[in-house]
C-alpha cells in the first residue's frame, strides 16, 4: 500500500489547522486500507458524524435564504445539495483524493476517484472537524465549498420551478436538445433502494444523480446539470 501525501497542504486548503491530525487521517482511511493494516481504523464511524453536521449546517443557511418556504421545498432543496455526486465534486476541488488511505486493490482500480469514497471522505472530514474544532469551522467550510451550489439551488426555488423544468428551460431556450434521462444503476435491499440517473443532451452525459427513487435522482441528476452548467458560465464557456 502506498503512503498518501502529507496532511499540510490539505489543512490549508481545508482553511483549518487539526489540533489532532490522526482525526484527520482516520477520515481519510478507507474501509479497505483498514482491512490490509489490521490497525487503521477506517473513517465510517466519522463518515456518518459528518453527514449530520452538513445537513444541520445547510438546513440552517436554507432556513435563512428561504425564510417563507415549507418543510417539503426546503427538503427538496437540502436534497439538491447533499448527493454522492455533488460531495464527491467537492471531494475533487479540495483535493482530497490523493491523500486518501486505501487497499491495494481499490487503489489499483483507481478508488482515489470514485464518487462514494470522495463523497464519504468528504462527510468523514467534516465529522472529524466537528470533534476537533467544533461546529464553526465545519460550517465556514461547508458554506465556503457549497456557495455556488446554495446560489443555484435558492434561485431555483425563489422563482419555483424544480431542476428537472429549469434545466429543459435552459437548454431548450439556448436552441440546445432537451435533456433526456437514463437510469444507470440500482442496487440496495427492496425497502431502501439507490437509483443512480445519468441526464443526457445528445451523446453527452451532463450529470449524474443518486436517491432513493427515479424520481428523486432526475432532480437531483437536474440540479447537477445546472450546476455544472453554472460554473462553465462562469469559466466563459
Amino acid at each position: 500500500m502506498s503512503e498518501p501525501r502529507p496532511l499540510d497542504a490539505l489543512m490549508e486548503r481545508l482553511d483549518y489547522t487539526f489540533g489532532d491530525d490522526g482525526l484527520l487521517r482516520t477520515a481519510l482511511t478507507h474501509r479497505s486500507y483498514a482491512h490490509e493494516s489490521r490497525s487503521a481504523e477506517h473513517n465510517e464511524r466519522l463518515e456518518f458524524l459528518g453527514d449530520a453536521a452538513i445537513d444541520l449546517v445547510l438546513s440552517e443557511e436554507l432556513i435563512q435564504r428561504l425564510p417563507q418556504r415549507r418543510e417539503g421545498e426546503l427538503s427538496r432543496a437540502r436534497a439538491a445539495l447533499v448527493n454522492e455526486g455533488s460531495l464527491a465534486a467537492v471531494a475533487r476541488r479540495l483535493g482530497l483524493g490523493p491523500h486518501l488511505r486505501l487497499g491495494r486493490g481499490e487503489r489499483k482500480t483507481g478508488g482515489g476517484d470514485k464518487d462514494s469514497i470522495l463523497c464519504g471522505a468528504f462527510e468523514a472530514v467534516i465529522g472529524a472537524m466537528l470533534i476537533d474544532g467544533g461546529v464553526e469551522p465545519c460550517r465556514r467550510l461547508v458554506l465556503q465549498v457549497m456557495a455556488d451550489a446554495l446560489l443555484r439551488v435558492e434561485g431555483t426555488i425563489r422563482v419555483g420551478r424544480d431542476p428537472k423544468t429549469a434545466l429543459q428551460e435552459r437548454l431548450v431556450g439556448e436552441g440546445r436538445e432537451a435533456p433526456r434521462y437514463q437510469v444507470l444503476r440500482e442496487h440496495g435491499p427492496p425497502h431502501r433502494r439507490t437509483f443512480t440517473v445519468a441526464v443526457i443532451e445528445g451523446d453527452v452525459v451532463l450529470a449524474v444523480g443518486s436517491g432513493g427513487s427515479k424520481k428523486e435522482s432526475t432532480q437531483r441528476a437536474a440540479q447537477a446539470a445546472l450546476l455544472h452548467l453554472h460554473r462553465m458560465d462562469g469559466l466563459g464557456r
